[in-house]
């Protein structure tokens, strides 16, 4: 079930875990059971993780929804906690140490990563961190078996006084400092951001950061009203049919030097592009979904030439900047943790994310 290879005598701070583990295990399309499994084994080079707290992101809840995976799994991937053991050669960690683990880190050596496309590198595409079954992050459970290649690079030490909730937040964060990068945000730019869930707050408060004065889009009036609290200049209901007249009212009629779209629907890339002024850009963060597809006026590119980018995953370069941001508190997160279950109920806080309700935000599990 773990595919550790062989079992190295690790160093321990405590007792050994015992051998079995309680695990969120996904059995199928919107079916996630709580369940014992085999602590993972490590091996050389590795070390295993008692994981304290993990974010539910969007990519998990679409996964488990819609099937896009064939079961068994162990998902979550926005993991904080404490590590228990070290193979052998890991010299940099040890027993007690406080980390977040980033589940995909790249070669650093071939094509794509010498052109910084790293989350097209074919060891980035490899999850390097499980609980269990084919590797896909493992959160939702125990603990978590980080593989060598993230042992050496994609573990970021918790400074004293930050929490574990606090630190599920380094890879959001990651993600979303790409994606701004990315679309090119700049100082005196008039952004707009299209949902203002956790991504959605994270991509207008890093654009806000760049100096941009940014719009936001969101049906929940709580949401709104958060992201105005937050920074926003407006927040925009999408169902009152003014949003572009309200855009191009701020931006003398031109329309918005970027529109971020951190919602997963095809009919927000035409909504997106209208949204856009002519050589403006658009940003896909959430359409990472393999079976959708998206149509928009070609003339929207071909004639205005609006660029349409995408941005996936996060990027081994901005590990330090996005870690300082959280744990030096430069963004109000804490306060954005709104919902904590135990593993017991991961079926419920998997609905609470899935289905978000004025009073919620950010869920996370607390194995």
């Amino acid at each position: 079930m773990n595919g550790a290879g062989m079992q190295v005598e690790p160093t321990t701070a405590a007792a050994l875990p015992a051998r079995s583990m309680r695990a969120g295990v996904y059995r199928g399309p919107g079916r996630v059971e709580v369940e014992q499994v085999p602590v993972p084994e490590i091996g050389p080079g590795e070390v295993l993780v008692r994981v304290a707290a993990c974010g539910i992101c969007g990519t998990d809840v679409k996964k488990i929804q819609h099937g896009f995976l064939p079961p068994p799994q162990i998902f979550g991937h926005e993991i904080a906690g404490t590590i228990v053991a070290v193979g052998r050669s890991v010299a940099r960690w040890q027993p007690g140490d406080r980390v977040v683990s980033f589940h995909h880190i790249p070669c650093g050596a071939c094509f794509y990563c010498a052109r910084k496309l790293f989350s097209q590198c074919p060891v980035y595409k490899r999850v390097g961190v499980t609980a269990g079954f084919q590797p896909n992050g493992g959160g939702f459970a125990e603990y978590v078996r980080v593989m060598p290649w993230v042992v050496e690079r994609g573990l970021v030490a918790i400074p004293a006084g930050v929490s574990f909730e606090l630190a599920t937040w380094v890879e959001p964060v990651n993600t979303c400092l790409k994606a701004v990068e990315k679309a090119g945000v700049a100082a005196g730019e008039i952004a707009v951001v299209i949902g203002q869930g956790p991504i959605g707050v994270l991509l207008m408060l890093l654009a806000r950061l760049r100096g941009a004065v940014v719009l936001t889009t969101d049906p929940i009036a709580e949401r709104r009203a958060r992201s105005v609290q937050l920074g926003a200049a407006a927040a925009l209901d999408p169902a009152s049919g003014e949003v572009e007249r309200q855009v191009r009212r701020a931006t003398d009629g031109r329309g918005a030097d970027v529109v971020l779209v951190a919602v997963p629907s095809a009919a927000l890339v035409r909504e997106a592009l209208a949204l856009a002024r002519p050589g403006g850009r658009v940003l896909l963060f959430a359409h990472n979904d393999p079976q959708m597809e998206v149509s928009f006026p070609a003339a929207a590119v071909g004639v205005e030439e609006k660029l349409i980018l995408g941005s996936y995953s996060a990027d081994v370069d901005l590990q330090e900047e996005a870690a300082r941001l959280v744990f030096e508190r430069r963004l109000p997160l804490e306060d954005l943790i709104t919902d904590r279950y135990p593993l017991e109920q991961i079926g419920f806080a998997l609905l609470r994310a899935a289905r978000p309700a004025g009073d919620s935000f950010k869920v996370v599990i607390t194995p």
